[in-house]
């Protein structure tokens, strides 16, 4: 299929693409904000940059993209049909870094979350994600995966 924008056109939009400050991530944020958390923003100090951390808890939140972090059996983790393998190997690359990153939080004594785009789209969904996360906080488990299909269960 062609693309119906031209290059730059295209380039810029792909620019625009917010990786801090996301809807997903504002939501969650204020939903812990709510429940009495308190946290530090994009802890650059940190492997990855977290979206939030949480020193009291020695825990860090990320909030993945589905379709950027390639959400296992989501259906927002499409593959474009343009350039197949330049998105194979952009894909197979941010898996690879967030492997590490956990690996090295983890290493540190981090605990780590990651709560997918897909169980933060509704209201509901945001409040439930957010219980799931403060009960977790408080357990001291060392790590969380929470997507769209963790809320149903």
């Amino acid at each position: 299929m062609i693309d119906v924008v031209d290059r730059q056109t295209r380039s810029r939009m792909m620019a625009g693409i917010k990786g801090k400050d996301t809807r997903p991530e504002l939501a969650l944020r204020m939903s812990l904000h709510r429940r009495g958390f308190r946290y530090r923003l994009h802890g650059r100090h940190l492997a990855g940059s977290p979206d939030l951390v949480l020193v009291k808890y020695g825990a860090v939140i990320f909030v993945h993209g589905c379709f950027w972090h390639r959400h296992n059996d989501c259906r927002y983790a499409t593959t474009p049909s343009t350039r197949p393998g330049f998105w194979r190997t952009k894909f197979e690359a941010n898996i690879a870094r967030d492997s590490i990153v956990r690996a090295a939080l983890k290493g540190s004594g981090w605990r780590v979350a990651t709560v997918w785009e897909c169980a933060l789209r509704k209201p509901e969904q945001v409040e439930a994600s957010s219980h799931i996360l403060a009960q977790w906080l408080v357990s001291g488990s060392a790590e969380l995966e929470l997507g769209r299909a963790d809320l149903t269960a």
